[in-house]
């Protein structure tokens, strides 16, 4: 097959299958919403790189000359294929998605997440499967280098062009077991203060937030132990007369009793986080999506 001509790049050959649709300066600018001036200049353009006039006057129209007509069909072919090869990807059938996506998420976010957010996967999407990891690849690289697809909780210092989605905010009660003895009473902050607490935190830190608006009242806690996770305090609360804070869901799975923290404590913000090149993949979009309306049933997954 004689090529079309060493300098004819796809701008030119889109412009070329404008003209010869079209047979017309005017008819193939307004098509590509160029100017006719600019597509006559580009006119004069695809001539030099074809040495050929393509399209020539005659009487009040413009014809094709033979060289024109043999390439027309050709050059519509490749500019079709190109459009094809360079449009977005359909969206995806969940029903035929066979992907497994990996999600770093503390257990506080799975025990409000995980259950709605894998049933909706199982009933759209029984191909893929979520795998959740602990929240120890934090502070690492691991978005960037494909480790993980998704990051769900409290989103802190992400690489520059993570990008980040806010969730909304929760907040947490007190819980204990239902023979505590604040079941038989008003949990006052003095109160919530004289019990034995468990801390959670990873790094083992003894002091936060609860600490901090207990001293603005001039009280003080005992936190008898600390645990790495949330999960292990409310087995710990059950068990113990200690007190622990939890989400609602999880600490009604326990069976334990939760009250109203008497304090002024700022709510945890919780958000996601992906890599760029996730960013326009239809199967990430439809996690995301799906993520959303875990998160918040009642609007539909909006933040």
């Amino acid at each position: 097959m004689e090529p079309l001509g060493p300098k004819l790049d796809l701008n030119l050959l889109v412009a070329l299958d404008a003209l010869l649709e079209e047979e017309s300066v005017t008819g193939a600018a307004a098509r590509l919403h160029v100017s006719a001036p600019a597509m006559s200049r580009t006119l004069g353009r695809i001539r030099a790189a074809l040495g050929d006039p393509v399209l020539v006057r005659a009487g009040r129209h413009l014809v094709p000359t033979p060289r024109a007509v043999e390439l027309r069909p050709r050059v519509h072919a490749v500019v079709a294929r190109a459009r094809e090869l360079l449009a977005p990807e359909p969206v995806t059938d969940p029903a035929a998605l066979t992907r497994e996506f990996t999600v770093q998420a503390s257990d506080l976010v799975l025990a409000e997440l995980a259950a709605p957010l894998i049933s909706a996967v199982a009933r759209e999407a029984p191909g893929v499967t979520l795998r959740f990891l602990p929240e120890s690849l934090e502070g690492t690289p691991a978005l960037r280098d494909g480790r993980l697809d998704l990051e769900i909780g409290v989103i802190g210092h992400p690489d520059p062009e993570t990008r980040t989605e806010a969730l909304g905010e929760t907040g947490l009660l007190g819980a204990v077991r239902p023979q505590h003895p604040l079941t038989r009473t008003k949990v006052t902050a003095r109160a919530f203060a004289s019990a034995g607490h468990i801390g959670v935190s990873r790094q083992g830190r003894v002091r936060g937030p609860v600490d901090d608006a207990l001293a603005a009242r001039g009280l003080r806690r005992r936190v008898v132990t600390v645990v790495p996770s949330w999960s292990a305090a409310l087995f710990l609360c059950r068990e113990t007369d200690l007190v622990c804070l939890a989400p609602a869901r999880a600490a009604d799975a326990l069976g334990l009793h939760t009250f109203e923290v008497p304090l002024e404590l700022p709510p945890l913000a919780l958000g996601m986080a992906w890599h760029p090149r996730n960013d326009a993949d239809p199967a990430h979009r439809w996690l995301r999506d799906r993520v959303r309306e875990a998160w918040n049933p009642d609007d539909g997954g909006a933040t």
